[in-house]
């Protein structure tokens, strides 16, 4: 599910308790009002399977989503509004974790699509730069995820590591398996080739099997 549709899903969510609150009615004897009881909990469900799937259940807003929306009336279900107003406006700012990672990877299928047309244009060797250059930042994100350090120190300065020492390392920490990484190293391989001008010592088609290979990948694989 893409940032986008992240967002549109939230609306419906909202829509949904909006709903709930439209059923509102005072209680006899109490100063406050509840909303019909199917209703009420079908918001809850759909709201904190959606919190489950994108961000888990130790997430702050599935805990405080379910504490908060744990009965009928209108404090329940103001809260619970209001818990997803607040999630939609992180979400669109860029500023949860797994939402950047989805952002990513929108850019990331951008710069795969122009890959692909670059190929199919005959610029084979710009498709194999652009390629191995998002599936770099694709193991950065990986390494990130997994805790692994980005840098090294040279000099007593910090300098990035290189590709294929993430992708080491990637293997080491069980992110993926070695089979993986045979792949990955190939693929390197051939977008530095590429970089370094020695266009003859691959073909098209292999550049179009890395690219096929790579959307594979960070499909299986994800940050």
């Amino acid at each position: 599910m893409t940032a986008k549709r992240i967002l549109g899903r939230i609306d419906e969510l909202e829509t949904l308790g909006k709903q709930a609150q439209g059923t509102l009615r005072p209680m006899s004897g109490a100063n406050f009002q509840r909303a019909e009881p199917g209703i009420t909990r079908g918001f809850r469900v759909a709201v904190l399977s959606f919190i489950e799937r994108q961000f888990g259940r130790e997430h702050t807003y599935y805990v405080e989503f379910s504490k908060a929306v744990s009965g009928h009336d209108d404090d329940n279900l103001s809260s619970g509004l209001a818990i997803l107003s607040a999630m939609r406006g992180e979400i669109a700012g860029g500023w949860l974790s797994g939402v950047k990672a989805l952002v990513a990877a929108e850019i990331f299928a951008d710069f795969l699509d122009m890959a692909a047309h670059l190929l199919s244009a005959g610029y084979k060797d710009a498709a194999a730069v652009m390629t191995g250059s998002v599936l770099e930042e694709h193991l950065r994100q990986l390494a990130a995820v997994a805790g692994l350090t980005l840098e090294r120190e040279v000099d007593g300065k910090p300098v990035p590591k290189k590709a294929e020492t993430l992708n080491s390392e990637l293997v080491k920490a069980e992110v993926y398996t070695k089979l993986d990484q045979k792949a990955i190293t190939a693929w390197l391989d051939l977008r530095n080739k590429a970089a370094h001008g020695k266009y003859a010592e691959y073909e098209r088609a292999q550049v179009e099997l890395m690219q096929q290979g790579v959307i594979e990948f960070m499909a299986r694989v994800p940050p």
